[in-house]
């Protein structure tokens, strides 16, 4: 009897948590209003320059995503003005479970549990009301790191980790991936080869009918690359110069079914 009681509340404890995280989900891509997007730094090599840049953020270092936001979805004339506020919360000191890409498909699922308890943990705020998306951020000296891991977002637990360059100069492209990420987690896909990050034909392309093709002037944010030719590719210098296209548009709900 107690080993059935046991079950059922172990049962129920599943659904309620199955249901809340699909409720926040469907809340994140009904756009009735803000999303609210907290940011937290991590010093991803313990370096001090790493920890004076993280020192030095702001919310206005993360200025540009909203701005980003904004002007799309007036691209798209969705009702909201303001689609996300972003705000700078408290540093992380622990990093999180990295994903071991080579890992069988139980070790992948094991791993998303295991970060989605870390983020829970990592993001207890004493007191702040909780974020709609958590984005943990782990900044590196470039003078260190020439070369980060892959950054992620998951709609799964509403959360991104991005890795980034902890120096001034970058900020702007560090922005680029947040949004990025950030648009993972509401449900938007890539949009470039996994092989050698070639953006996709045609929803990768920020202009697919331009005539002649090339170059683009601007590039797809899940692609996260404009094609400068047909063999070259490159990255933006900013948001400034990138769009939400028509496809990732309509799978973050922005355009909906008639």
């Amino acid at each position: 009897m107690f080993r059935a009681i046991r079950l059922t509340i172990l049962i129920g404890l599943l659904v309620f948590v199955a249901a809340g995280a699909y409720l926040s989900r469907a809340r994140s891509t009904d756009w009735d209003a803000s999303l609210w997007i907290a940011i937290h730094p991590i010093n991803g090599d313990s370096s001090e320059a790493t920890a004076r840049y993280i020192e030095a953020l702001s919310n206005e270092s993360f200025a540009a995503i909203e701005a980003f936001m904004s002007r799309e979805a007036g691209h798209y004339e969705l009702p909201l003005s303001e689609p996300v506020r972003v705000e700078l919360y408290d540093d992380v000191a622990e990093a999180p479970p990295r994903l071991d890409r080579d890992g069988s498909a139980l070790s992948r699922a094991f791993w998303s549990l295991r970060l989605r308890y870390w983020a829970w943990h990592a993001g207890s705020d004493g007191g702040r009301p909780p974020p709609d998306i958590r984005m943990f951020v782990l900044y590196h000296d470039p003078a260190l790191t020439s070369s980060v891991p892959h950054s992620l977002g998951l709609q799964k637990g509403l959360l991104g980790v991005v890795y980034a360059y902890a120096d001034p100069e970058m900020t702007a492209s560090n922005n680029i991936v947040i949004a990025h990420e950030f648009l993972h987690t509401v449900g938007a896909s890539d949009k470039y080869d996994a092989g050698d990050d070639r953006p996709s034909y045609p929803d990768g392309f920020a202009e697919p009918e331009q005539q002649p093709l090339y170059p683009q002037e601007r590039t797809e944010v899940m692609a996260g690359r404009r094609m400068v030719s047909e063999q070259v590719w490159e990255m933006p210098a900013s948001l400034k110069d990138v769009v939400i296209g028509e496809k990732t548009a309509t799978e973050i709900n922005w355009i909906r079914p008639q």
